[in-house]
């Protein structure tokens, strides 16, 4: 398998001019966006598994948000600071090393038999993720030939893809068979750091020929204070649409059990509805940030959600899943139009960029799903729904983005 992947990568994965001085490279896109939805498929079974770790360990909300923040935070703290040093100094296994990482702390999710244990599987995920983030993303933007908001929305939906699947397979997997089933997925990941292995050899080469290229001209040429406003503004609607997606990611299947009565397998279904709604949302806001502008579609997906996110609190279970199929789809759109303006704020430093705000959706979420958690245990979880109803009232701040030429 490594030997014919290698040989397409030294087929379709080569450079070729274009009106940036390289092609769309979709294979490389594909095959990275595929590792992404493997990473990724990590990343929601965790939280997937949640009701049977709290029958097994006997947790409380809180203890089931320091998970969620072991896992977040690590990812959060250094996803920038790997960004800004591959930056420099490009290192092509760290993709194949991040998702060893990973497999690590599945194996320690699948077997440890103490709480320590499971935060340490979950950490190491996040350090996984952290290593896998900004490189990836660097990566589909060198093969994006000019078309970045697509490149990010193909790479982006892999990870909401397995975001997605995780509910199901730990439905239809790990509930049934018990958490010991979660050491089966390290099959994945053995064929994840096959395919990155390849990834990284392209990318190296990739970027010795794009070394011998005169740089391209910024597409953003704004003075410092402005560029560091819309920073400070995207990060503010980041906050705002990553702690709502904390809560329905760490508590909506409890939300649904003590509202609706519904069984565990039930709620992790309606879950996935959640999580495929945003996988094609992701997939779209890209591409209508490409034709018409990353600002517009900021300004539709993170405002333009909060009419939804108020009703979702008082509806009946019917208009529960049709509000979270549209408050996915539409909440999501936001992210890839938000890293590619960013991008293109601050040219020259893709993985420090994708680190930020990678890392700072991470930690967002992390905390939020901490704080989340104390909340919960104090005023329940329905309350918990309807404070952050309020959230994306935030996404007015997009009236201080600046208008870029994209």
């Amino acid at each position: 398998m490594q030997c014919r992947f290698m040989s397409t990568s030294q087929t379709s994965f080569s450079a070729a001019p274009s009106v940036e001085g390289l092609r769309t490279h979709y294979l490389v896109i594909v095959a990275i966006s595929l590792c992404h939805m493997i990473n990724d498929v990590m990343q929601s079974v965790l939280a997937a598994i949640y009701p049977l770790l709290q029958a097994e360990f006997a947790l409380s909300f809180a203890q089931i948000g320091l998970l969620t923040f072991a896992f977040m935070g690590t990812a959060s703290v250094l996803q920038p600071l790997i960004g800004l040093a591959t930056d420099r100094r490009p290192v092509p296994l760290s993709l194949a090393l991040g998702m060893a990482s990973t497999l690590l702390g599945l194996l320690f999710l699948a077997f440890g038999n103490a709480y320590g244990w499971l935060l340490s599987g979950a950490a190491l995920i996040g350090i996984g993720s952290a290593v896998f983030h900004p490189e990836a993303s660097r990566v589909a933007r060198a093969a994006a030939g000019g078309k970045f908001g697509t490149a990010q929305s193909l790479f982006q939906v892999g990870g909401n893809v397995g975001h997605a699947l995780g509910p199901l397979l730990a439905a239809f997997i790990v509930v049934p068979l018990g958490r010991v089933a979660v050491g089966g997925f390290a099959v994945l990941a053995l064929a994840g750091m096959t395919i990155l292995a390849a990834v990284g050899r392209w990318h190296e080469g990739h970027r010795r020929t794009a070394a011998s290229r005169p740089a391209p001209a910024s597409t953003a040429r704004l003075p410092r204070g402005k560029v560091l406003l819309a920073i400070t503004v995207l990060a503010f609607l980041v906050f705002s649409k990553n702690i709502y997606t904390a809560s329905i990611s760490s508590y909506y299947i409890f939300f649904l059990i003590e509202r609706f009565d519904l069984s565990t397998q039930a709620a992790q279904l309606m879950l996935f509805l959640f999580l495929a709604a945003a996988a094609l949302g992701v997939m779209l806001g890209g591409i209508l940030g490409d034709r018409f502008g990353t600002r517009g579609v900021i300004w539709f997906s993170i405002l333009g959600v909060l009419p939804f996110t108020l009703l979702l609190p008082h509806v009946s279970l019917l208009w529960t899943g049709v509000l979270t199929v549209v408050i996915g789809f539409v909440l999501a759109s936001a992210f890839p139009a938000i890293v590619v303006f960013a991008q293109e704020l601050v040219p020259g430093r893709v993985g420090l960029i994708a680190g930020l705000f990678f890392g700072f959706a991470f930690g967002i979420g992390g905390i939020a799903a901490a704080a989340l958690g104390v909340l919960a245990d104090a005023r329940g979880i329905e309350f918990v729904y309807q404070v952050c109803a309020y959230l994306p009232v935030l996404g007015l701040l997009t009236v201080f983005l600046p208008w870029l030429n994209r």
